[in-house]
């Protein structure tokens, strides 16, 4: 044991340690969706991963920026010395749509990024001047890029430029590259990390599937991948927000192939946190649902009265009865 603490001592830094010292506590960040949080992290009071990486993936139009700042609104919201890096690759993001979100402007950095060396090189140096502060002195921080399938790289730039009709191949090199290089360092800062990409349809694939863009480098990477689908959602003829399926593609917190119906506002309601915990309390059998009621001590009301006023039926006990079905749903080793 000695000649391994000397080890230790002799070449390891701040984060080698012996595997009994390791801290291996988990910490998420709640998505402002209680069903998505399930699903993510087994439990409806967990959500992302707090040191992870984070793939939320989708067709065009799926909701996939709405959906980010959601949670960097819940994070802000709950983390009131926090801030966020929001690495914006389509010009999307602007002073209006973040302010329409309910989004804290003074907490938010949005830096354009045109290639992927060039969101390489910023996050990095990012994460640096955050290691070198004192922990003590470091406030709660979570990163976004939005979205990886629109970064070039400095090839494809200076090939369009000389007027070359040639195909990047280092492309997908790049982004498992940068990637292999963000990881560690944002589990050694504890900083979450949100990234969007498209999705494709795989031509030839017996049965219908979808793939992410950009190679295989967010694949290693990601901790949970996350595939978006949806529905809009009407209030009468206007158009309100999204019903959106999110299924794990990919998890190494949740069980995988689980899909839910997440809510998604338009406004700076954002995520709605209730929706999906009736459905969720139906499958562990903690009510029936019987011609479109449901039965809830005693009485039979409809989702959407429920909905309406959840506070007065989703109580601190029913909310610890649904994360009990949700490990049993969503987590290893439950059943």
């Amino acid at each position: 044991m000695d000649f391994l603490k000397d080890i230790v001592k002799e070449i390891g830094d701040d984060y080698t340690k012996l595997a009994a010292d390791i801290d291996d506590t988990e910490t998420f960040v709640d998505t402002g969706s209680y069903i998505f949080n399930g699903l993510t992290s087994g439990s409806i009071f967990g959500g992302v991963s707090g040191n992870k990486i984070t793939a939320i993936a989708g067709e065009s139009s799926t909701g996939k920026t709405f959906f980010s700042l959601a949670v960097v609104k819940n994070f802000l919201d709950s983390n009131p010395d926090g801030y966020c890096l929001y690495f914006d690759t389509e010009a999307a993001v602007n002073k209006s749509l973040l302010a329409s979100r309910g989004v804290d402007l003074s907490r938010v950095v949005v830096v354009n990024v045109v290639t992927i060396e060039e969101f390489r090189t910023k996050a990095l140096k990012a994460v640096d001047i955050y290691l070198k502060k004192p922990a003590d002195e470091r406030k709660p921080c979570m990163f976004v890029l939005d979205s990886l399938g629109m970064l070039s790289t400095e090839k494809e730039i200076r090939d369009a430029l000389d007027d070359k009709q040639v195909r990047d191949m280092t492309k997908s090199q790049l982004v498992k590259g940068a990637f292999r290089m963000l990881t560690l360092k944002l589990g050694q800062a504890n900083i979450p990390m949100i990234v969007t990409n498209h999705t494709y349809d795989v031509i030839g694939s017996y049965v219908p599937t979808k793939e992410m863009g950009g190679g295989s480098g967010l694949k290693y990477a990601a901790s949970t991948i996350i595939y978006l689908s949806k529905k809009k959602e009407k209030d009468g003829t206007e158009v309100v927000g999204n019903l959106i399926k999110a299924k794990t593609h990919k998890s190494r917190l949740s069980k995988e192939n689980k899909d839910v119906t997440v809510r998604l506002y338009y406004d700076e309601r954002g995520l709605d946190r209730y929706y999906g915990l009736l459905e969720l309390g139906e499958l562990g059998g903690l009510w029936k649902n019987v011609a479109g009621r449901y039965e809830i001590d005693g009485k039979k009301v409809y989702a959407k009265a429920i909905l309406k006023d959840p506070e007065t039926y989703f109580t601190e006990e029913v909310l610890e009865k649904l994360d009990q079905i949700a490990r049993k749903e969503f987590s290893y080793g439950e059943s």
